[in-house]
């Protein structure tokens, strides 16, 4: 099995299907943080594709400084956190399914998986009255288990300030979520855990 990287290389070198691989790899992972950030199912599926048509288009700029993934979640990121910035105020709800088409030359279709639990609803709204920096962090520290070191990369910036980024998230958290988990505590910004903000669990990811 080809690594990220080698498909991405394949990618480069004018393989046809290799970039709809690695999409199929960790479209999945992609989408969740898109959704959990923008709090909004049609928003996350157009920043979503609009990520992925630029790192389809940007490939060849890719150094290796980073894994592949690290570098696909920071577009995803960036994508997300400049909607975030140019959209006006405006009530949301969440739609139904939706169905991603990239362009026709890489031949990528990603479907968005999913299913809305109530919690899962209230949790995404309580991440969305956060500051767009504290939820980024949130979204990839305690909601997809990234170490920080790595979520440091994604966002560019150090990891003491991803982890007050978190700190002070989960202490505006602990208060919108209140009604859910009398037990929620703020977390210390201890590095070697944190908790899970949909359950109050530590959590963390391999690797």
């Amino acid at each position: 099995m080809h690594t990220d990287a080698e498909l991405l290389a394949a990618h480069v070198a004018g393989d046809r299907d290799a970039f709809t691989e690695l999409v199929r790899r960790h479209r999945d992972r992609l989408w969740a943080v898109a959704l959990r950030t923008l709090s909004d199912r049609e928003e996350a599926a157009d920043a979503l594709q609009d990520a992925l048509l630029s790192a389809h288009r940007a490939a060849d700029r890719f150094r290796g400084d980073a894994a592949v993934t690290t570098w696909l979640h920071r577009i995803v990121v960036n994508a997300c956190l400049d909607r975030v910035r140019r959209r006006q105020a405006r009530p949301t709800v969440p739609l139904p399914e939706q169905t991603l088409n990239s362009d026709g030359r890489a031949g990528l279709q990603i479907a968005a998986p999913v299913v809305d639990h109530d919690t899962a609803l209230v949790v995404r709204q309580a991440l969305a009255k956060l500051p767009e920096e504290q939820r980024a962090a949130l979204v990839l520290v305690d909601l997809e288990g990234y170490p920080v070191a790595e979520v440091a990369v994604i966002l560019g910036v150090a990891e003491g300030t991803v982890k007050s980024r978190c700190s002070r998230g989960r202490a505006r958290l602990a208060l919108l979520l209140g009604h859910l988990r009398g037990d929620f505590e703020p977390d210390d910004g201890n590095s070697d855990g944190h908790p899970d903000v949909t359950t109050g669990s530590r959590s963390g990811r391999a690797g």
